[in-house]
């Protein structure tokens, strides 16, 4: 019998294609941009996407000062976290955060949309955030890409 055989090809660490992108955050819904970057980091915008390997693109955001988070989010939204000791849960909201650390706003976003186990960590580690228009990542030749052409 002369009939095609379809495999389904999952890809592995050496098989995989990963890339630079920079995205510009400037004016940008915060959980729109987190939800898209996360997407590219996790590789699902790609064809060969596999649940169990990293093979989404390193992603490289300026401008975090910038975002925009809609409602009253701004003083409504509450960060909470724990020093270790007793007593010592502290609360902060976003327009406190963006005064002191602004890109950890973005970061926080997107961290809480990826897998929460090792895979999930390592991914995290692809995803690098800056305040202005300046980077680190120059030497890697990142292509930028507009975030409302991916769904």
């Amino acid at each position: 019998m002369d009939t095609l055989s379809y495999k389904t090809v999952s890809a592995n660490k050496e098989t995989v294609n990963k890339e630079w992108v920079l995205v510009d955050a400037t004016d940008q819904v915060l959980g729109r941009l987190a939800s898209k970057v996360a997407k590219i980091l996790r590789g699902k915008n790609k064809a060969g996407y596999t649940p169990h390997v990293d093979c989404g693109d390193n992603v490289i955001v300026i401008n975090a000062e910038k975002i925009r988070l809609t409602g009253n989010k701004l003083s409504d939204k509450i960060y909470v976290r724990h020093t270790g000791y007793p007593g010592g849960q502290r609360f902060q909201n976003p327009a406190e955060l963006l005064k002191k650390h602004p890109e950890r706003v973005v970061e926080k976003a997107v961290k809480g949309m990826l897998p929460k186990n090792r895979l999930g960590s390592k991914i995290y580690g692809n995803l690098k955030v800056y305040v202005g228009s300046e980077h680190k990542q120059e030497a890697q030749q990142p292509k930028l890409i507009d975030l409302n052409t991916i769904k």
